[in-house]
This record gives structure tokens, C-alpha cells and sequence, in this order.
């Protein structure tokens, strides 16, 4: 071959190699971004879930505890506490799993 041949198939591989490794590097960055989006969705949902464990500990736990002051023999008023307790539980573990 001529040095002009071998010049040109150079430069031509060459061509080759910049666009593939051009797809490797955007293939990349596709992955980076993909994955930090996943990581965003995860501490939104999981930052829900703790929200949601606030709410329901205050809403049924704390909101219950005057009224069992008042009327300790009322049912309904343990009921709400047991649920909230448990709902607050259930939340905060759920949230914790999804960071996980």
C-alpha cells in the first residue's frame, strides 16, 4: 500500500474509534442521569412516607390524647391511638425500606 492508502484508513479508523467512543460517552451520561432520577424518585417517595408518618402521629395519636384525659373508659378514643401508632409505624418503615 501506498502511504496515502494507509493514511486514509488511518484516518478513517480513527473516525470510527471518536464516534464510538462519542455513543460510549452519551450511553454513559444517559446512565448517570437515569440513575440520579431514580435516586431523586427515591427520597421524594420515601420523604412522602415520612411526611406521612408526621400526619397520621399527629393527627391520631397526639389529637387523641386530650380526649382520653376527659374520657378514659371511651373505646373509640384507643382505638384512634392504636391506629395512628400503628399507621406512624408502618409509614416511617416503609420510608426507611425505600431509602434502602
Amino acid at each position: 500500500m501506498r502511504y496515502r492508502e494507509k493514511t486514509a484508513m488511518f484516518a478513517a479508523s480513527n473516525c470510527n474509534v471518536s464516534v464510538i467512543m462519542g455513543n460510549w460517552e452519551k450511553q454513559q451520561e444517559a446512565r448517570k442521569e437515569i440513575k440520579e432520577r431514580d435516586k431523586v424518585r427515591k427520597e421524594k417517595l420515601a420523604s412522602y412516607f415520612f411526611d406521612l408518618s408526621k400526619l397520621s402521629f399527629a393527627g391520631l395519636v397526639i389529637g387523641v390524647v386530650l380526649p382520653i384525659f376527659s374520657d378514659a373508659s371511651d373505646e373509640n378514643n384507643w382505638y384512634a391511638v392504636v391506629i395512628g401508632v400503628v399507621l406512624t409505624t408502618l409509614s416511617a418503615l416503609l420510608a426507611n425500606k425505600i431509602l434502602k
